[in-house]
């Protein structure tokens, strides 16, 4: 009798430290599984609006995918206007901007979170052969405004000035016609929505002047000074050069953990002096002034 109790104390103990065992096994192996089912998760991510900003930000692009191959990454220009419009309709993860939302007519910024990534700097470019490297504030005012029309005015060549212009969408031209041409409209011009595509017309056509991010000049066209102040990085960390504006990614709301990455990875150290100085942005470290989106500045 004693041994069959005996017997079955053993046999009950068994079972139950069996099961405790197995349970813990399943829980830790439910555990494992979501760890990694986390870890892997396909991210993806639609970034849409302005062409001066695409460039870096393909560039990071391209970088964080090739860490982080989970990622999912779509970068397209249209236009600040177009990004800020797609991101508070939820129809894109980050609305790239030239200028704040608050500036965009129709826009609703309170549903929007504000990341900062870059300064560009932004300002006229002529075709080479115009004869003209350096002009007034008033005088670019009045090329654009359609009041000076031929560039012998200005002491170039004897040609017809050509004004390209980009259409009302662009955070670029905002950009240009609130800090270079002081709030003026520019006079109504052939329009083209891309930067590269500005580039070549400018270069390729007589007379012709536009605007462009610094990041897209190079020597296939003539960057111009106003007042004798050249259009450099340095000259836009102090503002004395005024045409520039930051770089904005906004999203709907604060980003989840996945988005957040990607625009954490754009301003860590080895992008923000990296790949961003390389295409001719500037860390928004560099600035020595901060400017609010009335225009109200303040040094550092």
């Amino acid at each position: 009798m004693k041994k069959r109790l005996l017997s079955a104390i053993v046999l009950s103990v068994g079972i139950l430290i069996a099961g405790c065992g197995n349970q813990g096994a399943a829980t830790d192996q439910s555990s494992d599984k979501g760890k990694d089912s986390g870890s892997n998760q396909p991210v993806k991510i639609v970034a849409v609006g302005s062409t001066a900003l695409q460039p870096l930000v393909d560039a990071a692009k391209d970088q964080f995918v090739s860490e982080h191959p989970n990622y999912t990454i779509s970068v397209q220009g249209g236009g600040s206007g177009t990004g800020l419009s797609q991101v508070v309709d939820g129809a894109v993860t980050i609305g790239n901007s030239d200028v704040f939302a608050e500036e965009k007519s129709g826009i609703d910024a309170s549903k929007l979170v504000d990341h900062r990534v870059a300064v560009v700097g932004m300002g006229p470019v002529v075709n080479k052969d115009v004869g003209v490297k350096n002009i007034s504030k008033q005088e670019l005012v009045d090329i654009f405004t359609g009041k000076t029309k031929n560039w012998k005015e200005l002491g170039g060549k004897d040609q017809e000035i050509a004004v390209i212009n980009r259409p009302s969408g662009s955070g670029t031209r905002a950009t240009f016609e609130k800090w270079g041409l002081d709030g003026a409209t520019a006079v109504q011009s052939q329009e083209q929505d891309s930067s590269g595509t500005v580039r070549q017309i400018v270069s390729q056509t007589p007379g012709a002047i536009s605007y462009l991010a610094f990041s897209y000049m190079d020597n296939s066209t003539t960057a111009l000074s106003i007042d004798d102040v050249k259009p450099t990085e340095e000259n836009v960390a102090d503002n004395s050069w005024k045409i520039w504006s930051y770089e904005h990614m906004y999203t709907k709301g604060q980003p989840d953990t996945d988005v957040q990455s990607f625009i954490d990875f754009i301003l860590s150290d080895d992008v923000q002096q990296g790949v961003v100085k390389k295409l001719g942005y500037l860390p928004i470290t560099a600035m020595k002034v901060e400017r609010d989106v009335s225009g109200t500045i303040t040094k550092k």
